[in-house]
């Protein structure tokens, strides 16, 4: 239902042109180890091995973060870091669950990528840039899926102490959009969000076409 509503309203901004607001809708699980956030807490960007290959993608993801990490009461402070923050997303080109399957066979048009590397064919987003291209026809309604991670550990002991993960999927193809959404809705709630699986939905407001 949710997925159907959403393809109503992008269909009804497409048509309409008109200024408009529309929900990004996740689905969060998050871990807590943290009782209550230090006075002035502090940050750093930590990155995997695979993850220092591509500095700009990286950089523009940790960007796209740093700004629901704020929200949260974490300051980024490289020099003085009480915390490291390990950031991942990836985004997943599929077949819309609404396109005829006689025509596109049921199958995925479009690929995924995972720390910048391609695992399987045609366009995806991760950490920020683009790579590649279609290899195929692009289907008439494409559907996105996209998952966002944070782990949190503590210095000095590199204890993790709060892991966070949202999903979201639907038709819209601009992951620069949604990525920053999904990630402050994956510290909904931090430090002591509650417990089990979750829905996080997040108004953006969008511009006039």
């Amino acid at each position: 239902m949710r997925h159907a509503l959403a393809a109503l309203l992008l269909t009804t901004v497409g048509l309409t042109g008109c200024a408009t607001r529309w929900v990004v809708d996740s689905d969060v699980k998050s871990f807590s180890g943290i009782a209550a956030i230090p006075p002035d807490a502090t940050y750093r960007f930590e990155r995997l091995p695979s993850q220092q290959a591509s500095e700009a993608s990286q950089q523009q993801l940790e960007a796209m973060a740093g700004p629901a990490l704020e929200r949260a009461g974490l300051r980024r402070d490289d020099a003085n870091a009480h915390y490291t923050a390990q950031i991942g997303a990836r985004v997943t080109a599929e077949l819309s669950p609404w396109a005829d399957p006689w025509i596109y066979g049921g199958g995925y048009w479009g690929t995924g990528y995972r720390y910048g590397r391609p695992w399987a064919y045609g366009r995806g987003w991760y950490g920020g840039g683009w790579y590649g291209g279609p290899v195929f026809t692009q289907p008439s309604n494409p559907w996105y899926a996209r998952e966002v991670s944070i782990v949190l550990r503590e210095l000095p002991s590199n204890r993790v102490v709060y892991e966070t993960h949202a999903r979201n999927d639907g038709p819209y193809a601009v992951s620069a959009n949604v990525l920053p959404v999904m990630f402050q809705a994956a510290l909904h709630g931090f430090p002591n969000p509650p417990q089990g699986a979750r829905r996080v939905d997040i108004e953006v407001p969008t511009a006039k076409n």
